[in-house]
């Protein structure tokens, strides 16, 4: 799955735009590197956000449909 939709998907950032603009800013790393929005989600990623206070998450599973209440069972925060 692409990383702009992971982050829609997983309610961490609330708008597939605002998370592609911010992958094209530079603020979304994927491993400790700068990613593009086309990058491939892979189970155990550790994403880093720099939108105001950063997050970073580590990547526990990828599913095209989450709802609302298991769209924090996606993902766990490390730091």
């Amino acid at each position: 799955m692409r990383l702009d939709k992971y982050l829609k998907v997983t309610r961490l950032i609330k708008r597939r735009t605002v998370a592609n603009e911010a992958c094209d800013a530079g603020r979304i790393e994927v491993n400790g590197k700068p990613a593009r929005a086309s990058y491939d989600v892979k189970v155990g990623d550790i994403i880093e956000i720099n939108l105001g206070k950063p997050m970073k998450v580590k990547v526990l599973n990828v599913t095209e449909y989450v709802s609302k209440d298991t769209a924090s069972d996606q993902y766990e925060i490390v730091g």
